[in-house]
């Protein structure tokens, strides 16, 4: 009997991580398979070394199929790094029917002309979100088709990451004959899990701090409304405690989680550690400053990811943004049900989760085959096959 399952790979700077998870009728999903080993060959999401990495994912895919009993075909994949980034462009359409009634070949012909306005040198699309709608110059809340108007213009997010990158990437995964399905912004798999549409409606930030980079995604009226991503993350506080006590990297990282007790006094660890979160949440406030944001979320900030538990964090945050602030999840709905205990898991895990991913958006662009012969495919070939999925 075939078994119904999904995967997701996770190729973080510090590890990959493997997620199986089944769908049987009548039940929940769950987590049959889970794979995690070190990461070679990344720095700042960035690939140096194509075979390393794969390497590493043969080793985290080889985990969770023995866990699972279950050969892995196709993966759907995260994609972040420090040139990871939502860019904001607007197009308009003029309304083709003769009795003005919109339709989703006007709402299509606006995206693509937003599109048009991107620069996209070096960069690929890896995710596309209409933010908002005017008709004739008026704001539409909800789904424009079948309002009557001349024109339409509409308000899109991109998320956009280096060309090379996704190229790296996709090889060392199909160098394990492994089918890439899609590629997902790795911060929105974890808010499927994270977040509620309660939060996503009223206004939140999920801040997900990782080993070299922390990634900001913002979202409204349950829509993606920015996404950014800073050179800072939990190992900047491991070095900055290494160097002010004078020992190693392994022992900072256990004095900053609190797993090593030693001649570190506590008041000097918690300066080390709030001046760093300090530099980071500075930077996401001037971004919610520059989105007109700054203090006006309120499900406020959510913060996850690997640097998620130091000590202090939600106060320093607190602080800095003038907004609420917890530990994720917000919803906890989902990491009970799949009993997700880590942080770092939520990633993996959102990938495999059902109606989060443009299934088949990237799939005419890639081929299981040890290299690609052909650039990843116009934004034209990727709009089409996605289209249905992208309209409110």
């Amino acid at each position: 009997m075939r078994r119904n399952i999904d995967a997701g790979i996770d190729v973080g700077t510090r590890d990959t991580r493997v997620v199986l998870i089944e769908y049987v009728k009548n039940s929940s999903p769950s987590i049959v398979g889970t794979g995690k080993v070190p990461t070679e060959g990344m720095h700042k999401g960035y690939i140096r070394d194509i075979d390393s990495v794969s390497v590493s994912i043969k080793k985290a895919v080889m985990q969770a199929e023995n866990t699972a009993n279950f050969k892995i075909k196709n993966a759907y994949i995260s994609c972040g790094g420090i040139s990871m980034t939502g860019e904001i462009t607007t197009g308009y359409s003029i309304i083709s029917r003769a009795d003005k009634e919109v339709t989703n070949l006007d709402i299509k012909n606006a995206i693509e002309e937003s599109e048009e306005n991107l620069n996209l040198i070096n960069k690929k699309i890896i995710h596309i979100s209409p933010i908002a709608y005017r008709l004739d110059g008026k704001e539409v809340y909800g789904d424009p088709s079948g309002m009557k108007g001349a024109k339409l213009e509409a308000k899109v997010i991109f998320v956009t990451t280096n060309k090379k990158h996704l190229d790296d990437l996709v090889s060392a995964v199909v160098e394990n004959t492994i089918e890439v399905v899609s590629i997902y912004p790795g911060i929105l798999a974890s808010a499927k899990i994270l977040l509620g549409e309660k939060q996503k409606t009223a206004g939140c930030a999920l801040i997900d701090i990782g080993e070299d980079i922390t990634t900001l995604a913002v979202f409204e009226n349950n829509t993606l409304i920015s996404l950014q991503t800073y050179p800072i993350g939990g190992s900047d506080i491991t070095s900055d405690i290494a160097l002010y006590f004078k020992i190693s990297l392994e022992e900072a990282e256990g004095v900053k989680i609190g797993s090593v007790i030693g001649d570190y006094p506590k008041k000097q660890v918690d300066v080390i550690i709030e001046a760093r979160l300090g530099d980071i949440f500075e930077s996401i406030e001037n971004h919610l400053k520059k989105i007109k944001r700054n203090g006006l979320l309120p499900a406020g900030v959510i913060i996850t990811g690997g640097g998620a538990h130091i000590s202090n964090i939600e106060k320093v945050a607190k602080s800095y943004l003038n907004l609420p602030a917890c530990i994720g999840p917000y919803d906890k709905t989902l990491s009970q049900k799949l009993k997700i205990r880590d942080d770092t898991w939520y990633n993996a895990t959102g990938l495999a989760l059902p109606n989060i991913i443009l299934k088949s958006n990237l799939d005419s662009q890639f081929s299981n085959t040890s290299s690609i012969k052909k650039d990843l495919g116009g934004f034209k070939q990727f709009f089409k096959s996605i289209l249905s999925q992208l309209l409110p």
